[in-house]
């Protein structure tokens, strides 16, 4: 079957294709939105429940002004078109969306499709045969339970605008769903924020980390994360001992008074739980029998399913207990990307025998809902992170902490992820990856870590006892610059330039502060005159371009350290401006 479907204008040759229909009848209408996106309704229906069938939507844009494609995935470069790509978005993983964007910053196309909970199979990119770019979408690629309805909508939207505003606007439009309503994000969601996993891994001790987290709290970090290591003695670096979920007798002989005396230097205390992963090693193993997704024989664990209720009853309770016993502020919920149905799936062969679910998909987002409300009941204001690619508009429904997915030691990645999630997460709190550098460089090369993820939440992970004390110095200078000017980098408009080139400039604004930083040498920056500007030399080079709107009243120059230095305010018109590398430079106009 294939149905070609008229009216559009943004692009040509709409179609609705599908190979094996059976009994399913599909409709198709059109519609146009109040900001003039064009909106395709597409609707299936059955005499009776049955598994729905594969099918696909696809069109062709013309490529003229088109020079990148835009998506979420993070280890997907900013695509040439030409290259082309693919993306499979669901509950728990990617934002369903895509700009076709051009050299001059503007959208050419926006893409959105409203099912964020079930997968749908993206392929997109430039065909050679007639150099148009052309975009499918695909759905129910993955096995699903049986239905006797669906309804999907996919938003296009030809508006010239900012690229960054058509990512937004489709997220946004995605998020106005009801289902997919955010989490409510308090505000120490935004504090910065100290991880164990990239300095200590699995070797996680009381004593250890109470020393560390003093250091931590001394400079300025509001929150922790306890990561891998603190329910299990081994050091393995598998998931063999994940299930039981009580701390390791010989690290955590007292957990409750640990968490005790952290709160007591004034921080916040979260925990890592590696959500579906039942180990081969745990007595859980045996009482979940039978109630397994999938064996994971690389990383020694089961994959639970969640369409069985008593499975959901555990890992809320579990969540919910130690929050309680232990006085948490927060819980990190790791894997749930690994929630997937098998395929075959067996569960339609054993007459579903008692899942009281049938789609895995859905069952996730019950798990998910779940654990918000008990936890919301339990700890008012309580923090759940989650990471790429476990993001987008579900996600944000139970979890207000979004960090980018591991990059350790590599700044322009973790750059470039923090930039896409701040485009597709509202209001959500994100996070960086959590730092750690070299303690042998200098505090200015140790910076561009931080000065690489200005616009998030920043996580650090480097093992304090061992770092220079210049780098102690430095680090606490950029948390409380990054305290002080939180506003601006989190809570302000966003605006990343160029993604086709990496992101070299990052810029964030509110009615009376501007802040932009610069990671490219030699790359002219246009500085308005409308407000205070802060410009944060990211480079390694001693001077910036700047291209003036007018002459500031003022000029301030800081070294990576704070510390005020010389600088002469230059005039209007595109300057030369002596910043000292991972420094700052202030600017205020009459």
């Amino acid at each position: 079957m294939k149905n070609d479907i008229p009216g559009f204008e943004s692009v040509e040759s709409l179609s609705l294709s599908c190979d094996a229909p059976g009994a399913w009848r599909f409709e198709t209408a059109r519609e146009t939105a109040p900001d003039g996106a064009e909106l395709l309704h597409v609707r299936l229906a059955a005499d009776e429940p049955a598994p729905p069938p594969r099918f696909d939507l696809a069109f062709v844009a013309p490529q003229p002004g088109v020079r990148w494609i835009w998506t979420s995935p993070a280890d997907v470069p900013t695509l040439p078109p030409e290259w082309g790509g693919r993306m499979r978005s669901q509950i728990a993983s990617q934002s369903p969306l895509l700009v076709l964007g051009g050299c001059d910053g503007r959208s050419r196309l926006s893409v959105a499709c409203s099912e964020a909970t079930r997968a749908v199979d993206w392929r997109f990119g430039l065909y050679e045969e007639d150099a148009f770019v052309h975009v499918r979408l695909g759905f129910f690629y993955e096995p699903e339970a049986p239905l006797a309805a669906y309804e999907a909508l996919v938003r296009l939207d030809a508006a010239p605008v900012d690229w960054a505003d058509a990512a937004r606007a489709a997220s946004d439009w995605i998020c106005a769903r009801p289902e997919y309503a955010p989490m409510p994000v308090p505000d120490a969601a935004l504090d910065p924020l100290y991880s164990t996993w990239y300095g200590y891994h699995q070797d996680v001790h009381d004593t250890d980390l109470e020393r560390e987290f003093a250091e931590a709290a001394a400079l300025g970090m509001k929150t922790l994360i306890v990561d891998d290591g603190w329910q299990t003695e081994d050091t393995g670096r598998g998931y063999a001992f994940c299930g039981d979920w009580e701390p390791a007798p010989s690290r955590f002989p007292d957990f409750r008074a640990h968490v005790d005396r952290v709160h007591a230097l004034g921080m916040k205390y979260m925990i890592w739980y590696s959500v579906p992963f039942v180990g081969f090693k745990s007595r859980a193993a045996e009482r979940f029998a039978g109630k397994f997704l999938c064996k994971r024989e690389n990383m020694g664990a089961w994959v639970l399913d969640p369409r069985f209720p008593e499975v959901r009853e555990h890992l809320a309770s579990l969540y919910e207990r130690a929050v309680c016993e232990w006085n948490l502020d927060g819980l990190k919920l790791d894997f749930i990307d690994s929630f997937v149905a098998p395929d075959p799936d067996p569960a339609a062969a054993e007459d579903w025998a008692g899942r009281d679910i049938k789609s895995v998909p859905e069952a996730v987002l019950a798990l998910m809902q779940e654990i918000r409300r008990r936890l919301e009941a339990a700890r008012p204001g309580i923090l759940i992170e989650f990471r790429q690619s476990y993001m987008g508009p579900a996600i944000r429904s139970f979890g207000n902490m979004i960090r980018a997915g591991d990059v350790p030691g590599d700044p322009l990645r973790n750059r470039a992820r923090t930039a896409r999630l701040r485009l597709t997460s509202g209001t959500t709190a994100v996070h960086s990856d959590m730092l750690e550098w070299n303690p042998r460089e200098t505090p200015q090369q140790a910076a561009q870590q931080i000065l690489s993820v200005l616009f998030s939440v920043i996580q650090y992970s480097m093992r304090l006892d061992r770092l220079p004390a210049d780098h102690k110095r430095m680090v606490k200078h950029w948390i409380a610059w990054t305290a002080a000017h939180r506003d601006v980098l989190l809570r302000g408009s966003f605006s990343p330039r160029r993604p086709e080139l990496g992101y070299p400039l990052l810029e964030g604004a509110t009615a009376t502060e501007r802040i932009v930083a610069v990671y490219e040498p030699g790359l002219a920056v246009a500085v308005p005159s409308d407000r205070e500007a802060w410009v944060v030399n990211a480079t390694d080079e001693p001077v910036l371009l700047l291209d003036l709107a007018a002459a500031p009243a003022s000029a301030e120059a800081f070294d990576v350290f704070g510390d005020p230095v010389a600088v002469a305010a230059p005039a209007a018109g595109l300057q030369r401006a002596a910043v000292p590398p991972s420094g700052l430079l202030r600017l205020r106009f009459a």
